[in-house]
């Protein structure tokens, strides 16, 4: 199947738990009855953005994977014949917990986990508090309707992720994503931060002839200190945007994708073809000083 319809759940959140995954998964179906057969939630869906302080009483959130939220997702995604995937806080162990995201596939089954690899540490996004760095490599899962690959909010910066995802075979790559601006900015600053957000993702679809999917919260947080801008969107392996949703509201937006045009595109622009492996060993370095 080459043409897919990809959806995408852009909301806000509250502190409840279990009022925010009512709400997911009502968006699931909403996007499903759209047509969705790929639903991707936003980064940590089930919670306000807690990371933007540090607290211990914070880590009462996070849950085992699988557990109670993807047993519920599972039902949802049976129900509508949908894929799922699902960004969420795990408990791994006592004391031990990632920043997560987990994939459904249509007929219910868990198909595995992705744990972030990245993991900031900046004001108000103090995930280093909270999360392990991922350790279970980077992670493609064979599901229904294609081949995806997931990478999650700060992964977006690093074209090392995507290339490495894309050359397992993923056909698209989904980002769940949490990331805000500051109520005190100026104008100017908002719209270089988020271009600078946008322009990094097309990026990978270009170097990697896939299409991207990022899917981001919206709505104030941390007591009105910052507005997370939304602006979900979907980019062909060209780099053009397919859908962009707005900065202000929710949204449950279905947009179809062919995955045949990775091929138009790497055949056409073949930056594939054209890699000397031989030579990248340096990337491996922190930074090439000289001898």
């Amino acid at each position: 199947m080459s043409k897919v319809k990809v959806g995408l759940v852009q909301t806000s959140c509250v502190a409840d738990k279990q009022q925010n995954l009512d709400k997911a998964i009502v968006k699931v179906r909403e996007a499903a009855e759209k047509g969705a057969q790929i639903v991707c939630l936003q980064e940590l869906f089930t919670s306000l953005y807690f990371c933007d302080v540090e607290d211990y009483d914070n880590f009462a959130l996070a849950e085992a994977i699988p557990g109670p939220s993807t047993e519920a997702l599972s039902e949802v995604a049976k129900e509508c014949n949908v894929v799922v995937i699902a960004s969420l806080f795990e408990k791994r162990a006592q004391g031990l917990y990632h920043n997560t995201t987990a994939v459904i596939d249509a007929d219910g089954t868990y198909l595995g986990k992705y744990r972030k690899m990245h993991i900031p540490d900046d004001p108000a996004f103090y995930e280093k508090f909270y999360f392990t760095p991922g350790d279970l490599g980077y992670k493609t899962f064979k599901t229904k309707y294609a081949t995806i690959g997931v990478l999650i909010c700060w992964d977006q910066w690093y074209p090392e992720a995507s290339r490495i995802t894309s050359l397992m075979g993923a056909e698209i790559l989904f980002y769940p994503t949490a990331i805000g601006w500051a109520t005190s900015q100026d104008t100017e600053t908002n719209v270089e931060q988020y271009n600078a957000w946008q322009t990094i993702q097309r990026s990978h679809a270009v170097a990697n002839g896939v299409h991207v999917v990022s899917v981001n919260r919206v709505g104030y947080e941390q007591e009105g200190a910052m507005k997370f801008w939304g602006g979900s969107f979907v980019s062909n392996p060209f780099g053009s945007i397919l859908f962009q949703a707005s900065h202000e509201n929710e949204e449950v937006m279905v947009v179809e994708i062919d995955t045949k045009k990775s091929d138009e595109y790497r055949t056409h622009w073949p930056f594939l073809r054209d890699r000397r492996i031989d030579s990248y060993q340096p990337i491996t370095k922190r930074y090439i000083d000289e001898d």
